[in-house]
């Protein structure tokens, strides 16, 4: 396992500091304050985030979805995805994946689950996703329908063919009746100011480096897929719980496979 790099502010823990985690260091609270001080909508960015998963978690539960696939987890937040989809479906599985060290010092946080379902953790690179399914087959059988969790990571994949690539190669391996949810950072909202809000993160040298897709670059990932109800949205309206939510940069979808 890596080491923890406690001078590199890093993605997973400025989240958790924007979430109102605990899990971060000095460096991680002083980018994510700065970053604040310009953009402070950058919280609503995360916070939105955050409900949208647990949204759709609930969706995909209560429709039986029985196996999930959540890469890019990110540290231990409010409603992970395997509370949200056990209180429902007691049986369900779940492979976390993340490759941040900090992740994996608290992957036994993670680890806990229902007697009758599973909850698994991967140390992998979603730029490995061969190794991803491999290892993930241990817990999950991929001759069921699997929901594919690519929440706030694909960002990080700077180069579109690559990017497509992986997504293509994940989606090849589960059969029809399965489901992809994917979200991605954008500039449909606020502009230029989230286009800075990235510059300052990307010349800070926080980890890794990040890049914005357009709504119609990011409805891409989902061309092969039956878009459910409301399609490629800003995540804060999709399906929200309640009131009448501003939209945020951060658009995705929930889709099903043929």
């Amino acid at each position: 396992m890596a080491e923890i790099d406690a001078t590199v502010p890093h993605s997973a823990r400025i989240w958790n500091y924007w979430l109102g985690g605990k899990d971060y260091y000095p460096v991680d609270k002083a980018m994510g304050d700065q970053i604040m001080e310009f953009f402070p909508e950058i919280a609503e960015n995360a916070r939105g985030n955050r409900g949208f998963l647990c949204r759709v978690v609930r969706h995909l539960a209560n429709a039986g979805v029985r196996q999930f696939l959540d890469i890019g987890t990110g540290l231990p937040a409010v409603d992970p995805t395997h509370e949200v989809a056990q209180r429902i479906v007691p049986e369900a599985r779940i492979v976390y994946v993340d490759n941040d060290p900090l992740v994996l010092v608290h992957a036994r946080a993670l680890l806990t689950s229902t007697p009758e379902g599973t909850t698994d953790y991967l140390d992998a690179d979603v730029e490995e996703p061969g190794a991803i399914l491999q290892a993930a087959a241990q817990t999950l059988d991929f001759s069921q329908p699997v929901a594919l969790l690519l929440v706030g990571i694909m960002q990080f994949v700077q180069d579109d063919a690559e990017a497509h690539a992986i997504v293509n190669r994940l989606l090849a391996a589960l059969p029809s009746g399965s489901y992809m949810v994917l979200t991605h950072p954008t500039n449909a909202v606020r502009g230029p100011r989230m286009d800075e809000a990235v510059r300052q993160w990307n010349e800070a040298g926080g980890s890794p480096r990040l890049r914005l897709r357009t709504p119609t670059e990011i409805s891409h990932f989902f061309k092969e897929l039956d878009v459910i109800d409301p399609g490629v949205v800003s995540t804060s309206l999709w399906h929200p719980d309640t009131g009448d939510p501003a939209p945020i940069d951060d658009h995705g979808a929930l889709a099903r496979k043929p």
